[in-house]
């Protein structure tokens, strides 16, 4: 069970008579004010979230001067090259990229490292293989903004080198430009947030205007956003401003599945290629198998199927990328099973406020996800670390509680090195220094957190009785919050006191359960899905009272609209 925090309301109440201006309930007024939408003017751009309102390219600081080093050096005939990161955000950038020079006539090479053999980020050997193709620019996207001797050998090289990345840099490589949303004050930044490929977008659509009068041609930018939807959820971008606005507009895109590869991979994962997908549906059926490539060294399928023109080649790669996740998820549940036993041993020798685990054959392309499933179950900041070339490589995963980027940098003297941000990271460490390292993490943790574990906290917005959560209009009311995902989180409700009226399992595996809930105040019922509850909610638990933490929402099959509610947490009642 979980800590129950209720949003504070912002000092004072929305204007009367706002809620009817903005043709809203005063409920859906109420939720969106406590979320910190406090004027008529924020509350208009987040429920409307038009395409007309993307800052042009021009007003962002850096843009333009790197679309015009860019397009000089595309008009005087140098062969651009594009650098992209091996997950969803890189893949998708890199054809962007690729798209848009397409659409002007001009050819380009790219190149996206493998994850085992290369790493992350640029190296020299292959920008050396791109320079004897005959590479006179290199752009980054999602990556590069840390690779010094890299850019400086690019340079060396007499490559024109733009970096568009969207992590904080340490320090700038001397690359001729640089397109990074996070640099300089953040006031004039129109959006901080971008993934890599709305950083990518927002330059090829300046590169795009630049071209256009040399070339005859324009690309209509729009027909990429399908790509910038897929990245920036995938990265779990945080949803509000500008990203909003991408991100609504490209689940559009995925709707009408025009590109034979967005297509195919609907198909694959178990979706018509016509449906509409929500943005949890992406993150969790498409990204996944476009990130299985990535992981499982094939990352350059995955930008074959995003470029292709052919709906047969398309299914085929597609079907390629199907079964790299099934052995992706595999090999994911043997690693998990491993982790999560060791993880139950160290805590039973002491009580840890963080866990440094290590299996020498798990794959460093999934450790990280790894790591996530073990911080939802245990709640700690938590390191998994397998070999790699005489070397530890692991990926880490953070509590809100706790910066593992700050944290990291507490330990960097027995590291070989690392990256990441507040919630995620990688590290590289000599095998020697393992335990060294797992003192030096777990006391840095616990002077910051205390040697005692934290207690998740749930966020939830009001009380919300099932007689409103039976109200249809307000459901498709909620609609107009969405695409949910980071700093747009679903709304949860607290329910008042329920009576558990029936119970029975729900899918193949026995974790899960269905419930019927009757709310004692309106006498409502209403069926209730609790995901891997099946053993918090045994038989005996009919007629027991109890208050949920839960999520309404309309569900729509083969036309019929039904109630479905999510359990996110519960709490008994007492006598």
């Amino acid at each position: 069970m979980k800590r129950w925090l209720f949003r504070e309301p912002p000092a004072g109440s929305p204007p009367r008579g706002l809620a009817r201006e903005l043709s809203i309930s005063p409920l859906l007024l109420d939720i969106l004010w406590r979320r910190g939408l406090d004027s008529p003017e924020e509350l208009d751009a987040y429920l409307s979230a038009r395409l007309p309102d993307l800052v042009p390219p021009s007003r962002w600081p850096q843009f333009p001067q790197a679309a015009e080093v860019i397009s000089k050096a595309l008009l005087d005939g140098k062969k651009l090259a594009v650098w992209g990161d091996y997950d969803v955000d890189g893949i998708t950038s890199s054809t962007l990229v690729l798209d848009v020079l397409e659409a002007h006539g001009l050819e380009a090479l790219w190149h996206v490292p493998d994850r085992r053999s290369e790493g992350y980020g640029l190296n020299i050997p292959a920008i050396e293989e791109l320079a004897a193709q005959g590479c006179g620019i290199l752009l980054t996207v999602d990556c590069g903004i840390s690779d010094m001797a890299a850019v400086a050998r690019a340079r060396e090289l007499g490559m024109t080198v733009v970096i568009s990345d969207h992590l904080p840099p340490p320090e700038l490589p001397p690359a001729d430009a640089i397109c990074n949303p996070r640099l300089g004050p953040e006031d004039d930044m129109p959006c901080p947030h971008l993934a890599g490929v709305g950083v990518a977008f927002f330059l090829m659509a300046a590169v795009n205007a630049a071209l256009a009068p040399h070339t005859g041609r324009r690309f209509k930018m729009d027909k990429v956003l399908d790509l910038v939807a897929l990245g920036t959820l995938a990265d779990v971008m945080r949803l509000g401003g500008q990203n909003r606005i991408l991100v609504r507009g490209g689940l559009d895109k995925l709707a009408e599945a025009a590109r034979p590869g967005i297509a195919a991979l609907k198909t694959v994962s178990g979706s018509d290629a016509a449906a509409r997908l929500n943005a949890g549906q992406v993150v969790f059926r498409l990204a996944p198998r476009i990130n299985a490539a990535g992981r499982m060294g094939a990352a350059d399928t995955a930008l074959q199927l995003l470029r292709s023109k052919d709906h047969v080649e398309a299914l085929r790669l597609a079907q390629h990328l199907d079964a790299l996740n099934t052995q992706r998820r595999e090999e994911e549940e043997r690693i998990w099973a491993a982790a999560r036993e060791q993880a139950h041993r160290q805590l039973e020798q002491r009580q840890r406020p963080a866990l440094v685990l290590y299996g020498g054959d798990w794959h460093p392309g999934i450790v990280g996800i790894v790591a996530s499933r073990i911080v939802e179950e245990f709640y700690r900041p938590t390191i998994i670390l397998c070999d790699d070339n005489n070397m530890m490589k692991g990926s880490g995963r953070s509590i809100r509680e706790f910066d593992l980027y700050a944290g990291l940098q507490k330990t960097a003297h027995v590291l070989a090195g690392f990256g990441g941000h507040k919630l995620a990271a990688g590290v590289r460490l000599e095998p020697n220094q393992l335990e060294r390292f797992r003192e030096a993490f777990e006391r840095v943790v616990a002077d910051e957190l205390g040697e005692q574990p934290l207690t998740p906290a749930l966020l939830l917005e009001c009380e919300l009785d099932f007689q409103q959560a039976s109200d249809s209009a307000f459901l498709q009311e909620l609609e107009l919050m969405q695409p949910f995902g980071a700093g747009n989180a679903e709304p949860v409700f607290a329910s008042p006191e329920l009576t558990v009226v029936d119970r029975s399992p729900l899918g193949y595996s026995g974790d899960h359960v269905r419930l019927r809930l009757k709310d004692s105040a309106s006498g409502i019922t209403l069926m209730a899905k609790g995901w891997n509850m099946a053993t918090a909610f045994p038989p005996s638990s009919v007629g027991s009272r109890i208050r949920v933490a839960y999520t309404p929402r309309l569900d729509y099959y083969r036309g019929v609209a039904s109630i479905d509610v999510g359990i996110k947490d519960w709490q008994p009642v007492a006598d």
